[in-house]
């Protein structure tokens, strides 16, 4: 367990009664959409606050180099990369790591900051039964040993920023043979303490959990939950989660399950003591088929999606986001995890990127909290945030899946950009501009 047998359960009983109260609101189906104005509480900085998912180790040095100027292009600076233990470690001491070597070394030179991953059990640890498949998605045997390679890895490489343990821990397709929070527990206390002796100060990082940390069966259970029964809270980590979704706020129609759900668990957990909450994956696919769980939506649907989601989660309290991913892969990969990236397999911009690009042409390196502008005639399904920009400027961004147009009376000139077909209009009217409302996000500045 993570606490000490001597030390009372009840020191951790407010925290775990308040994630049982979030999972309860989390399962709840009482998340009806209403008109939504989101005046943010925090400023943004986009450097610090949005980075991407990246798989460096599956291309070659060359390819990968290209895709981080294609991303420092955006005024980005974060990455998350995957680390396989299997693939590190292929025979128990026999380390693979000049490839590595010199993905560190890349990073380094270009001042990428970063946080890696280690997930999957090694051949020689892994607690699978001879023979099965996917022998690297069951648990390690051993917590330590997977927790000495972590503080090998940071001790090894001093200028990666963050070192997160394992990953969708609560999928069981990454626990096998069952999810299991206090295995995972074990994993987590060694892995904390041999990083504070290998990496002292340097930030460590809970795996990072699919969708809001439910459990099977039918997901009753949160892992956040569990987890707290067993004190993770007095650890220092971050704690990190996965809010994929099948469209930008909802799961089903006509409810704002990302809103509701996401800020009833990062105030829980901030409220609990965990200072920082991560977004480690979340995005879509613009794959074309055979379908897997997620729709259809193309490349124009993954930017439109990306965008609008980018819109909610910056107003939302979390520490730090990274959209998944930063490229394409190849067909090692499925069908759909082929096509989630901002590049496609050549390191060239998809619309997604393009589009990401203009928003953050837009909006400028920083966004500082707004007031709502007064809003008449406003459409149902209607989501706004409101931000200020370094330089004065009021923005709106809004969207709607059903309006036609909204009021404001208070404004009389504003300029209305369109970051997903990069469209701008000014307008004016002495009693009020009346913009368009598209599904896509638009954003008013004046």
């Amino acid at each position: 367990m993570i606490i000490s047998p001597t030390r009372p359960m009840l020191r951790y009983a407010p925290l775990v009664a308040a994630l049982a109260v979030c999972g309860a609101l989390l399962l709840s189906e009482k998340v009806d959409a209403e008109p939504v104005n989101l005046a943010p509480a925090r400023t943004v900085v986009w450097r610090d606050f949005l980075g991407v998912n990246a798989h460096f180790l599956w291309f070659k040095p060359e390819q990968y180099r290209k895709q981080i100027k294609q991303y420092q292009k955006l005024g980005l600076d974060w990455v998350r990369v995957d680390l396989h233990w299997d693939r590190l470690e292929p025979k128990e001491q026999d380390y693979q790591l000049s490839t590595f070597d010199e993905l560190d070394r890349t990073l380094t030179a270009e001042n990428i900051r970063s946080v890696f991953y280690l997930v999957g059990s090694a051949p020689f640890i892994t607690t699978a039964p001879k023979g099965v498949p996917f022998q690297d998605q069951y648990r390690p045997r051993d917590a330590r040993s997977y927790a000495l390679r972590l503080a090998l890895l940071a001790k090894r490489y001093p200028n990666i920023d963050a070192w997160q343990v394992w990953n969708e821990q609560n999928l069981p397709n990454n626990w096998r043979p069952a999810v299991n929070a206090k295995e995972y527990g074990q994993l987590l206390l060694a892995s904390h303490q041999a990083l504070n002796i290998a990496a002292p100060g340097k930030l460590q990082v809970m795996g990072g959990m699919a969708y809001y940390s439910q459990m099977p069966p039918r997901g009753k259970t949160l892992m956040f939950e569990a987890l707290g029964a067993l004190g993770v809270q007095t650890l220092g980590m971050v704690a990190a989660y996965h809010p994929y979704s099948m469209t930008p706020e909802t799961d089903e129609p006509g409810k704002n399950e990302v809103l509701l759900r996401g800020d009833q668990l990062n105030a829980t957990l901030h409220n609990a003591g965990v200072k920082n909450v991560w977004a480690t994956e979340w995005g879509w696919s613009s794959y074309a088929g055979p379908k897997e769980m997620q729709d259809l939506i193309g490349t124009h649907g993954q930017a439109d999606y990306t965008l609008r989601r980018l819109a909610l989660m910056a107003s939302q309290d979390y520490q730090k986001i990274f959209l998944f991913a930063l490229s394409d892969l190849d067909e090692r990969a499925s069908a759909r995890d082929q096509h989630y990236g901002l590049l496609d397999l050549n390191g060239e911009a998809k619309p997604v990127y393009t589009a990401l690009a203009r928003f953050l042409q837009i909006t400028g390196p920083t966004l500082k909290p707004g007031a709502t502008p007064r809003l008449e005639e406003v459409p149902a399904t209607f989501y706004s945030v409101a931000w200020t920009r370094t330089d004065g400027k009021r923005l709106l961004m809004y969207w709607s899946a059903k309006g036609t147009s909204v009021h404001l009376p208070e404004v009389k000139n504003a300029e209305l950009l369109d970051p997903l077909a990069g469209a701008r209009q000014s307008l004016d009217n002495y009693n009020g501009i009346r913009p368009v409302v598209k599904p896509s996000l638009q954003i008013l500045v004046w």
